[in-house]
């Protein structure tokens, strides 16, 4: 399972021209499922994102949590980022999990993330347009496994 997080002052996600998740300050989570993930994986990988440091303290250097600050994520499912991009030029989706298989496991994410923070979320499958200010820019990629 891999995230892309990204520090935001604000961010929303459209789709068919209806704002369907909005957050002020926290992260933009983008999270694309891979093959062998498992709920342990997506567990472990959300409590490294809700931990992880990313926020400027007091003195300006990044120290604080998404949880620190009391700021919310909003998640998006990103089947994207699995791909394989070492050969040829046209990314291969083989490490991908199965649609239905993803949703459930994506799912799990975004609830068990709404008992630790706020969360607003895309539509699983959907084409959306996402917008956001990213501050800084700051921008992780994290995995779990």
């Amino acid at each position: 399972m891999k995230a892309l997080i990204q520090r935001v002052s604000s961010a929303e996600v459209i789709v068919d021209g209806d704002q369907i998740g909005a957050i002020d300050q926290g992260l933009v989570v983008l999270l694309g499922v891979e093959r062998q993930d498992t709920v342990e994986v997506a567990d472990r990988l959300l409590q490294k994102i809700v931990r992880y440091r990313v926020f400027s303290d007091s003195d300006g250097h990044m120290n604080l949590s998404v949880t620190d600050i009391a700021g919310s994520l909003l998640v998006v499912s990103q089947f994207t980022l699995a791909a394989d991009t070492q050969k040829g030029l046209r990314p291969s989706f083989s490490s991908a999990m199965s649609p239905e298989l993803a949703e459930r496991l994506y799912d799990h994410f975004v609830q068990a993330a709404g008992l630790l923070v706020p969360v607003q979320q895309g539509q699983f499958g959907a084409t959306m347009s996402v917008s956001l200010i990213n501050e800084g820019p700051v921008t992780f990629m994290l995995s779990a496994r």
